[in-house]
């Protein structure tokens, strides 16, 4: 038997359209692996939006946007002058909301109100957005717990790394002790180029840029800003913690000379940017983010280039480390998907 599950999207940049694209292309997997029919509701914008009471299309819509920069005026169904909360309280027989808009870590918005609309209505939550739960995510846990519906943050950890779900799913029962982390890509890949080719910092960037691996501004990635962030959503949800990405004492990569990288390798040692959480005796949690020395059999140092990697260790299980995914934005929209396969697929 078939299960038909409505979605709607907040936010139509690259990695909401490459989850609309995912809904055409991974359908006969949905239904003929899981038994779900994913029909797309609607898509808030702030240019406009579409809502239907029955389905849109959604590779077509993801062309329209392409095309015209906007969605309020799609044929039929487009709806001018409507954003993200808009669609989020207008939408009937909607099951899921799917968060893909700008992240604003300070304030949360506009995917904080769109995601408690979203729980106050019961539906399910699914985000690349972590910046709604970076400071929140207790207070959104307890009301999607009270509306018996999920939340699910996959894409917004460290997108098609599955940082999250082997943290809830796989160490069920564990108890986490510390999380080591290779969250940034731009700033791995950096510390890579360095590494093997000899290139100074600048060069090192300046490819990553022209690569299109880092941003105009990198500030974010290489100053350790986007893996603290990272690190409090993860450990805030793998650990129980209430940890501000504020607490987190951060070092980035600037600082690191070539000089210092040829050291390390003449000592069997790989820089990495590393984000780690310890859990005290006491059960407090101290983190930081910092670039170090990896000796070569640590798990986290065959992490190479735009690579991402998670170690978990726990007080049953040892050590468990994961590595690999795609870092783009298919890669995030790959993440939103198999979350929402996950919240509805059979056991």
């Amino acid at each position: 038997m078939t299960r038909r599950v409505r979605v709607v999207i907040c936010g139509f940049g690259k990695v909401g359209r490459n989850f609309a694209r995912l809904l055409d292309t991974k359908r006969q997997i949905a239904s003929e692996r899981h038994g779900i029919e994913i029909e797309l509701a609607g898509v808030g914008e702030l240019k406009g939006s579409v809502l239907s009471d029955g389905g849109i299309p959604p590779s077509a819509l993801a062309d329209y946007f392409e095309e015209n920069g906007s969605l309020g005026d799609y044929p039929e169904t487009g709806k001018p002058g409507w954003e993200g909360a808009d669609i989020v309280r207008e939408a009937a027989r909607t099951n899921v909301l799917v968060e893909t808009t700008p992240t604003d870590i300070k304030t949360g918005e506009p995917a904080l109100t769109h995601i408690r609309l979203a729980l106050e209505r019961g539906w399910h939550v699914v985000s690349a957005n972590k910046g709604p739960f970076i400071r929140n995510y207790k207070s959104l846990k307890s009301l999607a717990d009270s509306k018996g519906v999920a939340i699910k943050l996959s894409a917004a950890a460290a997108a098609a790394l599955p940082t999250l779900d082997v943290a809830q799913t796989c160490l069920a029962g564990a108890e986490i002790l510390s999380i080591e982390g290779v969250l940034n890509g731009t700033s791995n890949f950096i510390l890579s180029r360095m590494r093997t080719d000899n290139m100074s910092y600048d060069d090192a960037l300046a490819e990553a840029q022209r690569l299109g691996i880092a941003e105009t501004d990198p500030t974010l990635d290489v100053e350790g800003i986007d893996t603290a962030n990272k690190l409090a959503l993860i450990t805030n949800v793998a650990m129980g913690a209430d940890l501000l990405p504020e607490q987190v004492d951060r070092t980035g990569i600037t600082g690191i000379s070539a000089d210092e990288v040829r050291r390390e390798t003449a000592n069997g040692k790989i820089i990495r940017l590393v984000g780690s959480a310890l859990k005290d005796k006491q059960g407090g949690i101290r983190a930081s983010v910092a670039p170090i020395g990896l000796s070569a059999d640590h798990p986290l140092a065959s992490v190479d280039g735009s690579e991402k990697g998670i170690t978990y260790t726990t007080d049953t299980m040892d050590r468990i480390t994961v590595s690999g995914g795609k870092s783009d934005p298919r890669g995030a929209a790959a993440a939103l998907y198999k979350d929402l396969l996950n919240i509805y697929r059979a056991p």
